[in-house]
């Protein structure tokens, strides 16, 4: 039940539209705090909600920080991807009101009851928080940090923070994890990238087009300042980009020109390595969660940095359909759960006995699950595979005789195809 009816609650929300003050109600069997100020080391002060048990205490963090706008419903931002999902797999909209669901985070309907806060902050220029975008900058991630550090400060804190999220909530989190925050206890890296270079703007060293396009699509329209552009929130009614309404020319004066500073970097450079994270640092216990289908992104940061990082404790699992279902499906979210259980509630069980490898194998007609103690895996056989001018990438070595083909280089080139597998 709510602290306030519902024409009182309307009538507190229509007198606060016009300011960006914290906040807090009781509801939906939640303690509720809109808007709290988090102040960072620059001065400058990100806006986040803190959604936590209504009994007082001491709670364990889940904390997702980024630019999608904390108080936009993932039904009203992706109202088509929310709807395949909700049809699909009836266990993700079951046992919640949905009215807190946010794209690529965790409902905090489904977390708050096993005794987590759950803290979801907009990224600098984004949403709520005022500043510069830039995106996985240096300074971005320090204001990760600086989020982490604050959330273990927090009364209602029990100084342990996990990091859970997908996609952009996945990649800063290889970001963060460099810096070592001595509140990070663990991270969940659902589907998210970590090369900057490599997995992202340069495949096999081609520049790819996706970050401009994404930058368009799904941050200028959220940006700090977007007015009805960002639309409102169905939790509270209030702009989800803030009370503030900039120009257009304001709007472009605070983001960087992310597509064009992309295409000038074309090597990795110190550009691409402040974006990156430093294996060797990573040491934060963690879930890598990766998708069979997502090879133009996600997988090779979630299989990389499971193979790469520093960490003692860590595990890879892999599955498939859409890019952001499983993370809500309770395959997904219940194996999330004992994660963190582990690690921040320190319950015992069983996870320390969970395998290093956690597979979804792709059949026909399904998927199959299957363990394994280690990846890549040691009875992989390895095939080497030939270019054949007659068209075929074979495993038989071709003969010895020099073969040219060639083609435009604006045209379509080649395509060399294998037998079926």
């Amino acid at each position: 039940m709510s602290s306030l009816d519902g024409e009182a609650r309307m009538a507190a929300v229509a007198g606060d539209r016009n300011s960006l003050e914290q906040r807090s109600e009781t509801r939906d069997g939640m303690r509720i705090d809109w808007n709290v100020p988090i102040a960072m080391d620059d001065g400058l002060v990100l806006r986040g909600d803190v959604f936590r048990p209504i009994t007082e205490g001491r709670y364990p963090v889940i904390l997702s920080y980024g630019p999608y706008a904390k108080g936009l419903a993932f039904q009203d931002g992706y109202p088509s991807a929310w709807q395949r999902m909700a049809d699909l797999h009836p266990d993700v909209v079951a046992g919640s009101s949905n009215l807190y669901q946010s794209w690529e985070v965790v409902d905090p309907q489904k977390w708050v009851p096993h005794d987590y806060a759950c803290v979801r902050v907009d990224s600098r220029g984004c949403g709520c928080s005022p500043g510069y975008i830039d995106h996985f900058s240096p300074r971005e991630t320090k204001d990760f940090y600086d989020c982490i550090e604050w959330a273990a400060a927090q009364p209602w804190s029990n100084g342990k923070v996990g990091l859970n999220g997908i996609s952009y909530y996945g990649i800063n989190q290889w970001h963060v994890a460099t810096l070592q925050p001595p509140h990070l206890a663990a991270m969940c890296i659902w589907e998210g990238a970590a090369d900057w270079y490599r997995d992202m703007t340069h495949h096999g060293g081609i520049l790819c087009t996706f970050w401009e396009n994404w930058y368009d699509m799904q941050v200028k329209t959220v940006q700090y300042g977007a007015g009805e552009c960002g639309k409102r929130s169905r939790a509270h009614g209030e702009l989800v980009c803030g009370p503030e309404f900039l120009s257009d020319q304001e709007l472009a004066r605070n983001r960087s020109d992310f597509g064009a500073e992309i295409f000038a970097h074309p090597l990795e450079d110190p550009y691409h390595q402040a974006r990156s994270p430093n294996w060797s640092k990573v040491k934060t216990p963690f879930l890598s969660t990766a998708n069979w289908g997502g090879q133009g992104l996600h997988p090779r940061g979630n299989f990389e940095g499971f193979v790469r990082a520093a960490s003692k404790q860590k595990w890879l699992e892999a599955h498939g359909i859409e890019h952001w279902t499983h993370f809500y499906t309770d395959y997904g979210r219940n194996l999330q759960l004992r994660f963190f259980d582990c690690f921040l509630h320190g319950k015992k069980n069983g996870w320390n006995k969970q395998p290093p490898v956690q597979l979804q194998v792709r059949h026909i007609d399904r998927f199959v699950e299957r363990f394994e103690n280690e990846w890549p895996l040691k009875r992989t056989q390895w095939t080497r595979l030939y270019l054949d001018p007659a068209g075929l990438l074979a495993a038989n070595k071709p003969a010895s005789k020099k073969s040219v083909l060639r083609f435009e280089a604006m045209g379509d080139g080649f395509t060399f195809l294998t037998a079926p597998f």
